[in-house]
């Protein structure tokens, strides 16, 4: 299969999870023997913090303008199995357009990020990624969220064919390390600064800083503002690429997940940073949300904290204890979170909307949850 993607980039991960999520997808589907062609805008922010260069079993097209890759991205559709386009596509529109015009290939949408492009609906903000054609066109389109936001995309965007396809991780890139010494910590949070998080990381990381002085507190990422609420326990990682992330979480003693408001409240929208850090073997602190205990058992394979108490409830459990919720955890997510199961998932996908009554999927609506 050759599957040609419009993406927001996969050749940086600065400030962004879409990268780290398409190399995994990329390295399992090629493994699989299907090549993926992905074309980036040149950004100046992604160019100058660029730390992939290349596709395995495909190619990586690098363009500066839309007029200048036309031509290029409309040979490689013709000789396609299938198209896709994904939200925050900085030419979502004009790649849109090209791949609905596209005959004979299965015209895919991924959004992955559909708490936020629901939420500016809402708002009645202009998507940048969706025209006023909506998504009725796609003979596909894939949720990087389940549960509730399948319907919605139906309801509201018009989509036919909708399903699920989560996010994993790559074994073979996240997995246990040896402890480095400037990571070590009791317990660690990964992610770029977000206001919208900035309440449950007070309550689940910074106060509980305050109330347990001598343990010592890691975050790392990047954005964070100068009036950040640091304390003196609270140490501070600026942007870390992806190969060091296994180090990251390998040296923690226990980690932090905290969710986007707007993920949050849609629900079954598990980050790529969960999985991530289950499969480097850390035992994880997560806030709650609609859906999390289809991904991991809460008490057995993964800890919930609401309330400052419980995360220090969390901290003070013994290194039995969290070594066994972390291997019980990490035996979950190589059984069914990893980017060979997403591959094999889009694989199926993409292959029953030829299997389907309607090859276009337009006379009958199929969600999947």
């Amino acid at each position: 299969m050759k599957l040609v993607v419009f993406g927001l980039t996969i050749s940086s991960s600065w400030g962004n999870g879409h990268a780290t999520l398409w190399r995994g997808l990329c390295r399992a589907l090629a493994r699989q023997g299907h090549r993926v062609v992905f074309f980036e805008k040149d950004a100046p922010y992604y160019s100058a913090n660029r730390d992939v260069f290349e596709v395995p079993n495909g190619n990586l097209v690098l363009y500066d303008t839309w007029d200048a890759v036309k031509q290029r991205a409309r040979s490689e559709l013709s000789g396609a199995d299938a198209a896709m386009v994904t939200s925050y596509c900085p030419d979502g529109l004009e790649a849109t357009e090209l791949v609905l015009d596209t005959p004979g290939v299965v015209r895919t949408f991924y959004d992955l990020d559909t708490p936020v492009t629901l939420s500016k609906l809402q708002a009645r903000e202009t998507l940048t990624y969706i025209g006023p054609r909506g998504l009725g066109e796609f003979d596909l389109v894939l949720s990087y969220t389940g549960g509730g936001a399948l319907e919605m995309l139906q309801t509201v965007l018009g989509a036919q064919r909708v399903a699920p396809l989560y996010g994993h991780v790559d074994p073979n890139v996240h997995h246990p390390v040896a402890p480095v010494a400037r990571y070590m910590c009791d317990l660690s949070y990964l992610g770029t600064y977000a206001a919208d998080r900035q309440t449950a990381l007070r309550k689940l990381l910074i106060d509980p800083a305050g109330l347990r002085p001598a343990r010592r507190f890691l975050i790392g990422g990047a954005q964070y503002p100068d009036d950040f609420p640091w304390r003196a326990n609270i140490h501070f990682a600026r942007h870390l690429p992806p190969a060091e992330h296994p180090a990251f979480f390998s040296s923690s003693r226990l980690t932090l997940n905290v969710t986007r408001q707007a993920m949050a409240e849609m629900g079954w929208c598990p980050s790529g940073r969960l999985f991530e850090a289950s499969a480097c073997g850390v035992p994880i602190l997560s806030d709650d949300w609609e859906g999390l205990d289809s991904f991991f058992d809460p008490g057995s394979e993964i800890l919930i904290a609401e309330t400052t108490e419980d995360a220090v409830a969390a901290l003070d459990l013994s290194d039995a204890e969290l070594d066994r919720i972390a291997r019980a955890s990490r035996e979950r997510t190589l059984a069914e979170h990893t980017s060979e199961h997403r591959a094999r998932e889009l694989e199926a996908l993409l292959a029953s909307v030829h299997s389907a009554p309607s090859a276009l999927g337009r006379s009958t609506a199929m969600m999947e949850t």
